[in-house]
């Protein structure tokens, strides 16, 4: 019998990684105001045995930092001499932003519509080609964790490209609450992993500048039900007990008919029906109140939690779902469905704005 051949380090930039080893790799990036070089901060697990090499990454918006909090609980439980393959995990993509709490890099440039990116282009351009040859290009597979703007929250949810069944393979194995196949936006990490065939799922979990349990719940067990499905860790990828999470290609967002107050009935995760009241907003003292409805069947997958609106404010996403009357027997919610299941990485019940960690 052949002995299959020895795991080779894991070469990054300066570093170069022993098999059953990890290591924080900081590669430069471009030099700030201060004349000091500001550097993008990987954590790189490198397996003892062979497998692919994946991603895991966080705040390429800024601000969006759910996927910091995930990619810290994702440390915490793995380890490299479990990894079939390597494993580099970037918390915080635009640390310029991270560190400004803002979504956007100091040239006031979009990170994630700046990709493929030029080596002396401008600081988001640089930024953006350093993640692609240093990261992308190195993988097999990405799963890139994003949330909602500033006073928003977005229902967990896994996006990917239509018309690929191993996305759909991989989502499904995610175990999200709800698929959205979303169209790929042009200079979008998703985009470029796309023209690489390189396959990438994008998690849209929670609200910006905060961290909710049941987002991070979501995400840590999905990574970890992919990275288990793609045979990286030996465990179960759950995907015999989780119920079918439900799908859509389609979303709308219902705006506030007039300015003032809103008093919010339904929020994300919630099953809604066309006509059914999702707020009312009335004035200062609460004169006039006007109804909010929803224009169709679905799921609202995301909400405004700013209570004090202008006319015309996005208040809710909703996502047309064709399958709506088999989410689970008698929930209201997407959430209580999801729990219903017993998924093997059991998550808290939806969280409040309000409610933080």
């Amino acid at each position: 019998m052949n002995a299959r051949p020895a795991i080779e380090p894991f070469a990054i930039h300066d570093s170069v990684i022993a098999p059953g080893t990890r290591a924080t790799v900081a590669i430069p990036v471009a030099q700030q105001v201060t004349g000091l070089n500001s550097a993008l901060a990987l954590e790189v697990f490198h397996g003892a045995t062979h497998g692919p090499c994946v991603f895991v990454s966080g705040a390429i918006h800024g601000d969006e930092i759910i996927g910091t909090a995930v990619i810290q609980r994702l440390l915490e439980r793995l380890s490299p001499g479990m990894l079939a393959g390597t494993i580099i995990f970037a918390p915080a993509v635009n640390i310029y932003g991270f560190v400004a709490h803002s979504r956007y890099l100091p040239d006031r440039r979009d990170l994630n519509r700046s990709f493929p990116g030029a080596e002396r282009g401008s600081l988001a351009a640089q930024l953006a080609h350093c993640f692609l040859t240093q990261v992308i290009d190195r993988c097999a597979l990405g799963i890139d964790i994003h949330s909602a703007a500033v006073h928003r929250y977005n229902l967990p949810q896994i996006r990917i490209a239509a018309g690929s069944p191993y996305l759909s393979e991989l989502a499904m194995a995610f175990g999200a609450p709800i698929i959205i196949e979303s169209p790929l936006r042009p200079g979008s990490m998703r985009a470029l992993a796309a023209d690489r065939d390189t396959p990438m799922l994008l998690l849209e979990a929670g609200e910006a500048l905060r961290f909710d349990r049941f987002s991070i719940e979501i995400g840590v067990a999905g990574v970890l039900r992919v990275l288990a499905h793609i045979g990286m860790i030996d465990a179960d990828d759950g995907l015999d007990e989780v119920e079918v999470p439900l799908r859509s290609n389609r979303s709308s967002w219902v705006r506030a008919p007039r300015g003032g107050v809103s008093r919010r009935v339904c929020r994300s995760g919630d099953i809604v029906r066309k006509g059914a009241l999702l707020a009312r907003v009335g004035g200062l003292f609460g004169e006039d109140p006007e109804d909010l409805v929803s224009p169709t069947d679905g799921v609202v997958i995301g909400h405004a939690t700013l209570p004090i609106v202008n006319q015309g404010d996005a208040l809710f996403h909703i996502a047309e779902v064709e399958a709506l009357d088999h989410v689970g027997e008698h929930a209201d919610s997407i959430v209580e469905a999801l729990a219903v299941s017993d998924p093997p990485f059991p998550a808290a019940p939806l969280l409040d704005e309000d409610e933080v960690i």
